[in-house]
């Protein structure tokens, strides 16, 4: 079930919203501010986004810039202005659709599921990735570090592929941990820490000098990018 974060200080949009979202098969987290805004994306995870432009304590606009820092996740912005100004500054800072009020929830859902649709052919085509000499492809399981073959376990790819496509983004363990191994497993994050070793030390025989996989003490892990080498 995909998460749709609806931010809106008008509770009564937020409500109309929720319930033409759930219908749709969405799970749904309100803010009612942009910093509630930040704080439920960081904490939930969602989707996709509706984010209006006009909020108390940081509007739709700041909250966007903010979430662009570290993530693709798609955002369609609603606003009561239909300047194009509005319009083009919102598009330009990386938001994917743009609704003025007064609006029909029922187009919203289209357009948010139309995004989604998108989202999920892109997937099913980008099953492979390629940073500097680093090659990974979940299609056949197989990385290759300057066309060598890296002998990888499955979860070790896993684990590289998550880390590697989400370059410089931070991963808890507790975060690989449900993401790769399920919220039904019953170890812990030393699970997550012995594999991480494992496949530094496979890593270690080839030469990457573009990324690495970084240890942020206390928080987790991250596929550190320090030069500019993606094709």
């Amino acid at each position: 079930m995909p998460k749709l974060l609806i931010v809106d200080d008008n509770k009564q949009i937020t409500s109309i919203l929720e319930e033409y979202a759930k219908k749709e098969g969405y799970e749904t987290v309100v803010a009612l501010d942009g910093e509630e805004a930040l704080q439920k994306f960081s904490d939930e995870k969602p989707d996709i986004l509706l984010l209006d432009v006009m909020m108390p304590k940081k509007d739709g606009f700041a909250v966007c810039r903010e979430i662009r820092k570290n993530s693709n996740v798609p955002i369609v912005m609603i606003t009561a202005r239909g300047e194009d100004f509005e319009k083009i500054m919102g598009l330009e800072i990386g938001a994917d659709d743009y609704i003025v009020k007064p609006f029909s929830p029922g187009e919203v859902m289209a357009r948010v599921k139309a995004i989604m649709r998108r989202i999920v052919r892109e997937e099913k085509q980008a099953q492979c990735f390629v940073h500097g000499n680093l090659n990974i492809c979940l299609d056949e399981y197989t990385v290759t570090i300057d066309g060598e073959p890296v002998a990888l376990t499955k979860k070790e790819i896993e684990i590289l592929w998550t880390l590697a496509t989400a370059k410089n983004k931070v991963f808890s363990r507790d975060n690989l941990l449900n993401s790769l191994w399920g919220y039904d497993y019953f170890g812990d994050s030393r699970t997550v820490d012995s594999h991480i070793k494992r496949l530094r030390s496979k890593l270690e025989q080839f030469n990457h000098p573009s990324w690495d996989i970084k240890t942020i003490w206390g928080v987790g892990y991250k596929f550190e990018v320090t030069t500019d080498a993606e094709k």
